[in-house]
């Protein structure tokens, strides 16, 4: 199971681009998500079978205290913006700061102009291309409404991560607890055993 979220301001279109990834459904109406959404996906890409765990968080200010928790464990971040909202790419630094802050070296980021069905554009797809190629993120544009992009998004991210060993295996090493030498020479209940 790889661990992703998708970041952004409010209104960029990330609960759709998750619905339309998922349920391979559009909902032009969406309200905004409160807190945190969550959804799982099964795919194969490159012959392996791969679960995702998308976590998509709200973009509204409010509720900006509860996003850097989530960023914990994550192998892959989608950084989502709105291509027809200027507002939404120039507020990008400070999502670029929480990424540096909370999300570790090897995680993969992408850059995600999304909204390109729309013909009233702000944002040429050379501005995010250098803004991705300045973080080192990847980059892709896309439109959950027709669907464009969408897919080959999640693909190339899970291929990266894929191509990012120290990200996955230790996911996949056995979970536990591992007893320093002091604590197994002394029984099963260490130096504290409660009174039953």
């Amino acid at each position: 199971t790889l661990k992703v979220l998708l970041v952004g301001d409010s209104g960029v279109g990330k609960s759709s681009l998750l619905r339309r990834f998922t349920d391979g459904a559009f909902e032009p109406g969406l309200k905004p998500t409160v807190g945190v959404d969550f959804k799982v996906k099964k795919m194969v890409v490159e012959g392996r079978a791969v679960q995702l765990a998308i976590w998509d968080t709200a973009g509204q200010e409010r509720f900006r205290a509860l996003t850097p928790s989530y960023y914990r464990g994550a192998q892959g971040v989608v950084l989502v913006y709105d291509v027809t909202r200027k507002d939404t790419f120039t507020g990008l630094g400070k999502w670029l700061n929480e990424l540096e802050m909370y999300s570790s070296s090897s995680t993969v980021k992408m850059l995600v102009g999304n909204k390109t069905d729309k013909p009233e554009r702000e944002v040429e797809r050379k501005e995010g291309l250098q803004l991705a190629r300045k973080h080192t993120l990847l980059f892709i544009e896309t439109s959950a409404k027709t669907q464009d992009g969408v897919q080959h998004a999640f693909e190339e991210l899970v291929i990266k991560i894929l191509q990012t060993p120290e990200l996955w295996e230790k996911s996949t090493a056995k979970k536990g607890v591992q007893l320093l030498q002091s604590q197994q020479d002394k029984g099963l209940c260490g130096a504290h055993c409660p009174l039953i």
